[in-house]
């Protein structure tokens, strides 16, 4: 009765922007962890491959954009084992709250070890932290509202207005910093920004509901020893194939895809199997599956913003603005920038038109459509040279791009919290996440395909093929809705 009694008043309050009060605080962590965590991705790269007289690593360009594209697909890989523990062990809050500690100490790492050590220990616990902070930041998000409050599709729009405030800013201080002072600057003012959201977050977590305390379905204490007797053997067996050359860098994404692939099955299995989940939750998970295809497909394209955007950027982008060179990590900051702009707007939308609205597939089919158009784009700039592409056509890729994301992210965010099974709220968040990280992966193994074949086979399949993924989730959005039960 307690837990009811204290919930009410959240989900009845509009004191943030007619929106939950809470819901700034979350806004808060997750727009400071985005900024250190886009901000050290904004450099990344350029430091794996760069020169050592350049500051960075050296590191070939195919190795070093597969090495971005495993990390980004294991930081959503990790979003299960934060799920995992928020539902069978500590509850979201908590997971939330370690995660973002663990971020912060992998970007302190990053910025002070040297060398390719430094990079390892620095994203593993970044990778690790962020998956913990994501899947849970989102169930929280959803906690402060009822499954059939009208505000949730613009409460998730605000969020994401918060993630990006943090992706505009981060590239482009990290990337000042870099430019002037040195990658490990960069690397260490993400480690400030993260320091920041941790400490916000730790004075606000007293105006959260009690819900985000509760452990859904918690896990015997006679079972604890088990489970870290396996998670203690997985670690030797990583260790065991990293010293017999099993796992290097170059098959690090490949290895990522493939686990990432046998956890999406497992996870809906396990899900559909489970005797706790009623006739109409089941229904839903399998209105759910064409959904996670679309977003792959999706982020696959969208990713690429961290590798082969990049690197067109820094060799075929002319950054001269009257005649001061635009720093490489600060295009992705464009992204951000109409997310900002345009997220008010949407949310406004989905408010105004209430039940009027597209359905969550026509929106996913038409943001994947989208994505397909933006690839298009570079068409009548492929096989130029240095500084043949102009910087108003990349503007206006990204425009199409973010048009694209807020008809998915933010979208996808708040139908996985109403399509989610009951004992599986957080790990259902985590299944979108996987999709995140399976279409991260595969970006930075697309990168290593558009080094090897012309840039007009490349950028023509990669957007075809979003259309057609786009078209067929039109054709079938109906049945889809069907078994979504009432839920849109």
């Amino acid at each position: 009765m307690s837990t009811v009694v204290e919930q009410t008043p959240v989900r009845e309050d509009r004191s943030f922007l007619g929106q939950p009060r809470a819901l700034a605080n979350i806004f808060g962590v997750e727009m400071w962890e985005r900024f250190s965590f886009y901000g050290m991705q904004g450099i990344l790269l350029l430091y794996l491959y760069y020169s050592a007289t350049a500051g960075g690593l050296g590191i070939p360009q195919t190795t070093a954009a597969g090495i971005v594209g495993a990390y980004g697909g294991g930081v959503y890989l990790s979003t299960i084992l934060g799920a995992w523990v928020a539902d069978r062990v500590l509850g979201s809050e908590r997971v939330l709250y370690f995660s973002a500690i663990i971020i912060a100490v992998g970007h302190v790492a990053l910025a002070f070890l040297p060398g390719f050590g430094g990079v390892a220990t620095g994203l593993i616990l970044i990778a690790l932290g962020s998956g913990g902070l994501k899947a849970n930041a989102t169930s929280v998000v959803g906690s402060l509202y009822a499954k059939d409050d009208p505000r949730l599709d613009a409460g998730f729009s605000l969020f994401y207005l918060g993630i990006n405030l943090g992706a505009f800013f981060g590239p482009v201080m990290t990337g000042l910093l870099q430019t002037t002072l040195g990658f490990h600057f960069g690397f260490g003012l993400a480690a400030v920004g993260m320091a920041i959201g941790l400490v916000q977050y730790s004075f606000g977590r007293k105006r959260l509901p009690a819900i985000v305390h509760e452990v859904p379905n918690p896990l015997p204490s006679s079972r604890y020893a088990a489970y870290l007797g396996a998670a203690m053997a997985a670690i030797a067996l990583i260790v065991v194939l990293s010293v017999l050359g099993v796992i290097t860098a170059s098959s690090l994404v490949t290895i990522v895809i493939a686990l990432t692939l046998v956890a999406t099955v497992s996870y809906f299995v396990v899900i559909l199997r489970n005797r706790q989940i009623t006739a109409v939750e089941r229904k839903r998970v399998f209105a759910f599956m064409p959904l996670f295809v679309a977003s792959a497909a999706f982020w696959s394209l969208s990713q690429q913003q961290f590798t082969v955007v990049t690197i067109y950027t820094d060799e075929r982008l002319n950054r001269d603005v009257f005649g001061w060179e635009l720093p490489v990590s600060w295009i992705q900051s464009f992204n951000p920038v109409f997310i900002i702009l345009l997220s008010g707007a949407f949310a406004a939308l989905w408010t105004r038109w209430g039940s009027r609205q597209p359905s969550t597939p026509v929106k996913f089919a038409l943001g994947t459509g989208m994505m397909g158009v933006a690839f298009l784009m570079f068409l009548p700039f492929v096989d130029g040279g240095a500084n043949s592409t102009p910087l108003a056509a990349m503007i206006a890729i990204l425009f199409v791009l973010t048009v694209a994301e807020l008809l998915i992210g933010p979208v996808g965010l708040s139908i996985t919290t109403k399509l989610a099974p009951e004992p599986f709220k957080t790990q259902m968040v985590a299944l979108f996440f996987l999709s995140i990280a399976l279409g991260t992966a595969v970006s930075g193994w697309l990168a290593e395909w558009y080094t090897s074949v012309s840039e007009t086979l490349y950028f023509s399949v990669i957007g075809g093929v979003a259309i057609v993924i786009g078209l067929m989730l039109a054709l079938i959005a109906r049945p889809i809705l069907r078994l979504m039960n009432g839920v849109r």
